[in-house]
C-alpha cells in the first residue's frame, strides 16, 4: 500500500540524495511512439535494452511497458531486467517518472512531480501523470504530491544541499506562468531538501526540453561539476557553456564550497540525417523531427549506478577523450561509453531514459 503524504519532504525529514547514493536499482520505460522513434521504435527498443544491459551488471533494472509491448519488451530484454507493465505515453522516466526522497533513518518515499509533456511537446500526457503514482503503488511507497510543473532532468543535486538548474527551463512561461522565481524556489527546497538553488542560464543549443540542466552540467561529486564544453567560438553552444562556466566559478554550494568545474568537449554537431526523418511518422500538434536539424548531443547527459556510469558515445572523435576524463574524474567507477544516437534523435539521452531509487 502507498499513501499521499499531506506534508513536505523538507518538514518530515526527507531529501533528495544525489545520484551516486547507493541505488536499490533503476526505472525506465520501453519506446514505442510513432512520432517520436523512427520505425515505431524498433532501432531505439534495441539501445534501450543495451543500456539495460549494462546498468544490470551494476544494480537491478525495472523497465515499464505498455500493454502492447510488454511481450516484445520481455523478449528482448535480459531474462534479469524485470519488465512490468507500466502505461506510458513516452519512455523519458527522468522526466515523467517520480523523484526519490530519502531520510536519516534510511526511509525512501517518493515526490510526484506535475507534469505538462515539457511545456506541450505532444498533446496526451494523462498515461504519463500517473507513471510515479504507479511506482509508488508497485513499490509500496509513500508519495508527496507536488504543486510544481517540472521534469527531472530539469534539476541536479549534489546530496549536500545544493541544488543545480537552469532558468531557461524552470523560468519558462509554459511550465509554471504564474509562480515567480522565488516561489519556484521555495517549492524545490522544499521537495527537495534543498538549501541552496544555483541558477544557469540557458542548456545545450537547440534541446527541446527548453534547456534541461542534466544535458548542460551535473555534480561529479559535493564540490565538482562537469560541464558540456566547446572551444569554437562560433559554435551557437560556446556563449551557453562560456555563461554557465563564468556562473559556476562565482557560485559557492550549500557548505560554501568553491566549485571545481571539468569541461568534457562535445561531440562535433550531430544532425538529423534524411533517413531517420523519413522513419518518423508526423502527427500535427508534436515536435518535428526535420532532416539537417542539429541534435543536442552531449556527453553530460550519462547515468550513476552502483559501481559504474553509463556514458552516451555518438562514434565522433570527442567520445574516447570524454570517457578518459570521466573516468580520471571517477576513479572510484567504471566509465561505460554506450552508443546512444538512436536515444538522441528522440530527443534526450540515457540520463533522460533512466531513475534512480535510492537504497535509502
Amino acid at each position: 500500500m502507498s499513501q499521499a503524504i499531506l506534508s513536505t519532504p523538507r518538514a518530515d525529514g526527507f531529501y533528495m540524495p544525489a545520484e551516486w547514493a547507493p541505488h536499490a536499482g533503476t526505472w525506465m520505460l520501453w519506446p514505442q511512439r510513432p512520432d517520436n522513434w523512427r520505425f515505431r521504435g524498433k532501432p531505439a527498443q534495441k539501445a534501450f535494452s543495451v543500456v539495460a544491459r549494462v546498468i544490470r551488471r551494476f544494480e537491478p533494472v525495472t523497465m515499464g511497458a505498455n500493454p502492447d509491448q510488454f511481450a516484445i519488451a520481455r523478449q528482448i530484454l535480459p531474462s534479469d531486467v524485470r519488465v512490468v507493465e507500466l502505461s506510458n505515453n513516452d519512455a523519458w522516466m527522468r522526466d515523467c517518472g517520480p523523484t526519490f526522497v530519502v531520510n536519516g533513518q534510511g526511509e525512501v518515499r517518493l515526490v510526484n512531480w506535475q507534469f505538462n509533456a515539457w511545456g506541450g511537446l505532444y498533446q496526451d500526457w494523462s498515461l504519463d501523470e500517473m507513471v510515479p503514482l504507479k511506482v509508488a503503488e508497485l513499490e509500496g511507497l509513500d508519495y508527496y504530491n507536488a504543486p510544481l510543473i517540472l521534469e527531472g532532468g530539469s534539476i541536479h543535486v549534489d546530496g549536500e544541499g545544493t541544488l543545480l538548474t537552469t532558468e531557461q527551463c524552470l523560468l519558462n512561461e509554459n511550465r509554471n506562468p504564474h509562480l515567480s522565481r522565488r516561489e519556484i524556489e521555495n517549492y524545490l527546497r522544499e521537495y527537495t531538501g534543498a538549501e541552496k538553488i544555483l541558477w544557469l542560464g540557458d542548456g545545450v543549443y537547440n534541446d527541446e526540453t527548453d534547456g534541461h540542466v542534466d544535458n548542460l552540467a551535473c555534480f561529479l561529486r559535493p564540490g565538482v561539476v562537469a560541464l558540456t564544453w566547446t572551444n569554437d567560438r562560433n559554435d551557437p553552444q560556446y556563449p551557453i557553456s562560456k555563461d554557465a562556466y563564468d556562473r559556476l566559478k562565482k557560485f559557492t554550494d550549500a557548505k560554501g564550497r568553491r566549485l571545481e568545474v571539468v569541461k568534457i568537449h562535445q561531440p562535433e554537431p550531430v544532425l538529423i540525417t534524411q533517413e531517420e526523418a523519413a522513419g518518423v511518422i508526423p502527427v500535427e500538434g508534436t515536435y518535428p523531427r526535420n532532416a539537417g536539424d542539429r541534435m543536442a548531443a552531449s556527453y553530460i547527459n550519462f547515468y550513476f549506478c552502483n559501481g559504474g556510469a553509463v556514458v552516451p558515445i555518438f562514434d565522433d572523435p570527442h567520445d574516447q577523450q570524454a570517457l578518459d576524463v570521466l573516468q580520471s574524474a571517477l576513479p572510484e567507477r567504471a566509465v561505460i561509453g554506450v552508443p546512444a544516437r538512436e536515444i538522441l534523435l528522440g530527443g534526450g539521452n540515457i540520463h533522460c531514459i533512466t531513475q534512480q531509487q535510492p537504497a535509502g
